[in-house]
């Protein structure tokens, strides 16, 4: 079966918020915002928009509907998409697909979340957590802490640290990285610049791995917007100076090593990362060493150190050596994360995945500003997107100029 090729034509994303921070901002107006950026990025009308996916988390069954028909109201195929943190990164993934297979020749991937304050909480108390077999399986290696979510990196962070010798300082410098990117990001929810010693000394969240507030991802207000098209539409519509090519894109759940390699590591999610990796390099035909700029899911900095081994931007064990060596931010290998990543930009969830690939679709354009990647805006940038969901979900995606 032939595979079309498919393009971003059009993106756009709100400034993410710490919830209830603007007054009144419910989500029909955070999707509406994005919605609309991305059709003028694109030049394009909402009816020539053929169906759209639309992510959210936390809300109602139709909120998608809701949602989109602030931008218009069309009759179109719309469809609510939940995949936990990764449920962004999701939607693109199916509307890409619709493109890919010659379902569409355009559609839409919006994703929003208006969020409550604090940790995430659960919805429903009558029924079985959907986590509640990978946090069972990690409160065998590791006494249970609340709240779960930086319990269950923090784990695995520590998990790393007795395998190979990694240090929480070394985690620690992740999120002075993120945060050093985030002052040159005006959409980012934080925009402050902190000392190593400051990201240490905060308020510590999961002290076995040093993993202060710092270094974790705040709750969110905000939307994102990403509008792919078929080659033919690029061609008919003159969109090819301003396109970028999904050149690779690959979603992984859990495998059986997930609960079956009995680590912490495997548990949040790096084996899906690892296999996602390996077919979108194949689909790409490039290798770690190809990639300019990358925006991956340091939805806790742990996670960012554990994701560089899962997308073999090291070997198992080295992730710590990047960072101590300037590797992952500008002057480096790779610049990782210059819209702040989570920790510092945000994270609202449905949101996430379509705001990193607004980042880098900016950042393959040459238009990221202050946070430009030089080597990205060249006609041989790559682009490497990484969003997970536990429960679980991983979407890996590769982008490149559409002229070369």
């Amino acid at each position: 079966m032939g595979r079309n090729r498919v393009f971003v034509v059009g993106v756009g994303m709100t400034k993410f918020e710490k919830p209830g921070a603007r007054e009144g901002w419910d989500y029909p107006a955070m999707a509406a915002e994005a919605g609309t950026k991305a059709l003028a990025d694109a030049g394009l009308r909402y009816d020539q928009i053929e169906e759209a996916h639309v992510g959210f988390v936390f809300g109602e069954s139709t909120s998608g509907q809701r949602a989109v028909y602030e931008l218009g109201m069309t009759g179109i195929p719309i469809t609510n998409v939940n995949n936990n943190c990764s449920t962004g990164s999701t939607a693109l993934y199916l509307a890409a697909r619709s493109i890919r297979g010659g379902l569409a020749d355009c559609a839409l991937a919006l994703g929003f979340e208006k969020m409550q304050p604090g940790s995430l909480a659960t919805s429903y108390e009558d029924r079985e957590q959907p986590l509640m077999r990978h946090i069972q399986a990690e409160a065998e290696l590791f006494e249970f802490a609340f709240p779960p979510a930086p319990w269950m990196f923090g784990a695995a962070g520590v998990e790393h640290m007795q395998r190979y010798g990694t240090t929480t300082e070394q985690f620690a410098k992740i999120g002075e990285k993120n945060h050093r990117h985030s002052v040159n990001n005006p959409y980012a929810q934080f925009q402050d610049e902190y000392t190593l010693d400051e990201v240490t000394s905060a308020k510590m969240i999961y002290e076995p791995a040093g993993l202060t507030r710092l270094q974790c991802s705040p709750t969110s207000d905000g939307s994102g917007a990403v509008i792919v098209a078929s080659e033919r539409f690029v061609d008919e519509h003159d969109l090819a100076a301003q396109a970028v090519e999904i050149v690779g894109q690959a979603m992984v759940t859990d495998l059986a090593s997930t609960f079956g390699d009995h680590s912490a590591i495997t548990i949040v999610g790096a084996d899906m990362t690892r296999h996602a990796a390996r077919k979108v390099y194949e689909q790409a035909g490039i290798g770690p060493d190809d990639i300019d700029v990358i925006e991956l899911h340091d939805c806790f900095s742990v996670n960012e150190l554990l994701t560089y081994e899962a997308l073999s931007l090291c070997g198992e064990g080295e992730g710590g050596k990047l960072i101590d060596a300037g590797d992952t931010t500008y002057g480096g290998r790779w610049v990782v994360n210059p819209s702040g990543g989570l920790i510092s930009k945000g994270h609202p969830l449905g949101a996430t995945g379509l705001a990193q690939a607004t980042e880098l679709t900016w950042q393959l354009r040459g238009t990221a500003d202050k946070r430009q990647v030089d080597s990205a805006a060249t006609t041989s940038g790559i682009a490497l997107q990484h969003n997970i969901g536990l429960g679980g979900a991983v979407v890996v995606t590769a982008y490149r100029p559409a002229q070369r």
